[in-house]
């Protein structure tokens, strides 16, 4: 999901996908959601909402009135997975079983089928996913990930 947005909605920007995932809500996201596919190809749009059929749900269990509170590194209680926005790529973080993870190259193809077995994504082995299956369709092209951003704190 995050790879196709970073393609398609937000045309290779991670600031702007940073900005959209992380400034703009006041604690981060329980689930994403299908609006992080606006504006991609139909086809790759069909391929990725089968299990997204609804917008994204932010998480904020503050009570009423109290300031908002980032999740960070430091904050992951009931978090399974961390996502790290570099330039270059996405780094995964299995939270349960490390403390940094595997990078995701941003040009990878968001159809690709990742394992979501902790044990897999060690930051010394490959990245546990497997190709698309080849279809009819052609591959979308993909934006180069050469562009400036920070890296993101973990949520």
């Amino acid at each position: 999901m995050l790879l196709a947005a970073y393609q398609h909605r937000f045309g290779g920007d991670v600031d702007a996908l940073a900005a959209y995932l992380i400034d703009r809500v006041p604690v981060g996201w329980s689930t994403l959601g299908n609006d992080l596919l606006t504006g991609m190809p139909a086809h790759l749009r069909a391929d990725l909402s089968v299990n997204w059929t609804s917008p994204g749900a932010q998480y904020d269990d503050r009570p009423a009135g109290d300031p908002p509170v980032r999740i960070t590194d430091y904050d992951t209680d009931g978090l399974d997975w961390g996502y790290v926005l570099h330039p270059h790529a996405i780094e995964v973080v299995p939270l349960h079983a490390a403390d940094i993870g595997p990078f995701v190259a941003w040009d990878t193809d968001p159809r690709s089928r990742f394992s979501d077995q902790q044990l897999l994504w060690g930051f010394d082995r490959p990245v546990p996913a497997t190709r698309p299956p080849r279809t009819a369709q052609t591959p979308p092209a993909t934006v180069s990930a050469a562009v400036s951003a920070r890296p993101r704190a973990r949520h």
